[in-house]
């Protein structure tokens, strides 16, 4: 007896000590969502007050800052009908990340949404004298800033874009005139991107847009709202208050008197069906190029001009994933069964060049 006390003497010590040990062992910290913004130089010249305060909301990953780790970007273009912190403030998209991480359908990566909205609506991500110079806020200051401000693994393979609606035209359109920048792009129901069903330049109330006196005019009209923002982005005139604009049309009674030049020029400058032929050698470079839409989508204008869009890239050879999916526009895009979360995410965790590096060593990931 004395000697099997002797053997157990001991246990309390060693368990003592454990539990001394266990606060060094501490739970691993949550996903969190930041926001930050940039006081921008490219808006300047805007002619319509553009702020030059762009907002943005960054997701970083649970231990992003006891990691040594660092992370690809993906940088998320929303979409225009709604405020950039929709997907967090509404979407739960903080959750969907989490979930998606911890199930193995992606990597631990960054994401930042960005506010890229005019008083009226989209900027289309193009440089113009009207609106401001929208593309390059995102290339030189907005990719700069991430970079300098959070642990970013900063080269083109790490980095990919994506968007909603006209933020997937954005994805897309900067994907292709900037494949030194992104090397993966998704454009969730991508507009713009060519020819619909419809006579495009029948849309717009054009009686409403050339008797404007203010940009609240042709707020009164949605489809005169959308071209507003279009030919701001594509045939602005800074000489041309209120709207800063050339009307590519006009109404004579009931007839639509089409300018064949300035029609010519916005789809040439708009459609991304259009600039296929100038930036294929670019579409070809990238690690990654998909889009989908919705079978349903109220305006059919879209089915028609994605489908459309991606017998143009069979064309020219560019290699790329297009999806026509049984459903409308939005119905299917957040949510744990969405296709942010089933769709989008595998595409980076596939196309993207992730850090798995621990202690000394750094190995790269390009599933």
């Amino acid at each position: 007896m004395i000697g099997m006390r002797n053997l157990l003497a001991p246990v309390p010590v060693i368990a003592f000590a454990l539990l001394g040990m266990t606060p060094l062992l501490a739970a691993p910290t949550a996903s969190k969502v930041v926001s930050s913004e940039i006081r921008s130089i490219n808006f300047t010249h805007s002619k319509i007050d553009t702020s030059p305060i762009r907002k943005l909301v960054v997701y970083l990953p649970a231990d992003y800052d006891e990691s040594p780790r660092r992370y690809p970007v993906i940088y998320f273009l929303p979409d225009a009908f709604g405020s950039y912190r929709n997907l967090f403030d509404h979407k739960d998209a903080q959750g969907i990340f989490d979930r998606a991480i911890t199930a193995g359908m992606i990597d631990k990566f960054i994401l930042v949404a960005v506010d890229m909205n005019t008083s009226l609506g989209s900027s289309w991500c193009v440089n113009s004298p009207v609106t401001g110079n929208w593309e390059d806020f995102v290339v030189e200051e907005l990719m700069p800033y991430m970079d300098a401000n959070f642990k970013t693994l900063p080269r083109r393979e790490s980095r990919g874009i994506a968007g909603e609606f006209m933020g997937g035209y954005c994805a897309i359109r900067l994907g292709m005139r900037h494949p030194d920048v992104f090397s993966s792009v998704y454009g969730l129901h991508p507009v713009g991107t060519g020819s619909g069903l419809k006579v495009m330049l029948s849309l717009p109330n054009w009686d409403l847009m050339a008797n404007a006196k203010s940009l609240d005019d042709v707020k009164k009209d949605g489809y005169s709202t959308i071209f507003t923002t279009i030919f701001q982005a594509h045939l602005p005139n800074p000489d041309k208050p209120p709207l800063f604009i050339d009307l590519a049309a006009h109404k004579e009674g009931d007839q639509l008197i089409i300018d064949t030049k300035l029609s010519e020029r916005v789809r040439a400058d708009f459609f991304l069906e259009s600039m296929i032929p100038q930036y294929a050698d670019n579409l070809k470079s990238l690690r990654g190029l998909k889009f989908d839409w919705g079978r349903s989508d109220l305006n059919q204008d879209h089915v028609y001009a994605n489908q459309a869009f991606t017998h143009k890239l069979n064309e020219f050879g560019i290699a790329h994933e297009a999806e026509e999916y049984n459903g409308t526009w939005g119905d299917k895009t957040w949510g744990d069964d969405g296709r942010i979360y089933s769709e989008v995410l595998p595409f980076f965790q596939k196309h993207l060049v992730f850090d798995v590096s621990t202690g000394n060593g750094r190995r790269s990931m390009t599933q």
